[in-house]
């Protein structure tokens, strides 16, 4: 290993509009002795439109040969030479190749560095009108009906806001398994061609959707779909009333005694209110 190693740069690329590249992201494209991309003709293109010549070598790097390039990638590190990684669109590992790459440049001991960029994930996320403040990316779902059905049915009572990624073919179907383990009723959005031209966000209950969707839907697609509900809770009335009076007796204030159980029990003010005033009548 030579004294200096290089660095694995992990570059979001743009996710429809070329001029969303930072400049991070230009003067790596220039400057980077490898860059390694996912489809390397989608990477010309891109470096036209931003007007960018790469000084470096461009190497493929996909799923089919991620495993085995890797080994390859690393001895250019090891040999001090930085090896830049994009994708077609977004941050390579999200859904894309790069996961195994990281892996072996930090078993290496490589250094390995992001530039922030373009995300589909969080940009579906602000934009489809559903909870932000906590959410978990699942990818896309299994291809064969059974294998998806049993990775909804897990997702079922998930609380947080879930985002999904789909092929337009299988939108139709995936949209419909969700009707089936979410119910007709549960809110979603699916967005389509995120940041181009021709961008749609649909937003209503999964049963709409997966109608919408029904006729075929082209481009991009990212599903994004909200949290179970919270079962609402319940109590018996008299119990209430009865846990009120037990701290009446001891000398506690009846409006901050139902307070107390309000709070003690998870509920409103106004349902153990209600139910004192029933056990009194």
């Amino acid at each position: 290993m030579t004294e200096r190693t290089g660095t694995l740069i992990l570059a979001g690329t743009p996710i429809g509009r070329a001029e969303d590249a930072s400049p991070r992201l230009r003067a790596a494209l220039a400057d980077a002795a490898v860059i390694a991309a996912e489809d390397t003709r989608r990477l010309r293109r891109l470096t036209a439109e931003l007007g960018v010549r790469p000084a470096g070598r461009v190497v493929s790097y996909y799923d089919h040969n991620e495993r085995s390039r890797a080994a390859e990638l690393i001895e250019e590190l090891r040999a001090g030479r930085d090896v830049l990684v994009v994708t077609d669109a977004g941050m390579p590992g999200v859904s894309d190749p790069g996961y195994r790459l990281v892996t072996a440049a930090v078993e290496a001991g490589v250094p390995v560095t992001a530039l922030p960029g373009p995300s589909a994930v969080t940009t579906a996320l602000v934009v489809s009108g559903l909870p932000c403040d906590r959410f978990c990316f699942e990818g896309f779902l299994p291809r064969r009906p059974a294998e998806r059905a049993r990775a909804l049915a897990r997702l079922a009572d998930e609380p947080r806001t879930m985002v999904f990624f789909e092929a337009p073919h299988r939108l139709p179907a995936a949209l419909t398994a969700m009707v089936e383990a979410f119910g007709a009723d549960r809110p979603a959005a699916v967005c389509r061609e995120l940041t181009k031209t021709y961008e749609e966000v649909r937003r209503g209950p999964l049963a709409e959707l997966a109608a919408w969707a029904e006729p075929g839907v082209k481009g991009e697609i990212t599903v994004v779909v909200g949290g179970a509900s919270a079962p609402e809770k319940t109590a018996d009335p008299a119990e209430l009333a009865a846990a009120v009076a037990d701290l009446e007796r001891r000398g506690v204030p009846r409006k901050a005694a139902i307070a107390e159980v309000a709070r003690r029990d998870g509920l409103p003010k106004r349902v153990v209110y209600d139910a004192v005033v029933a056990a009194r009548r």
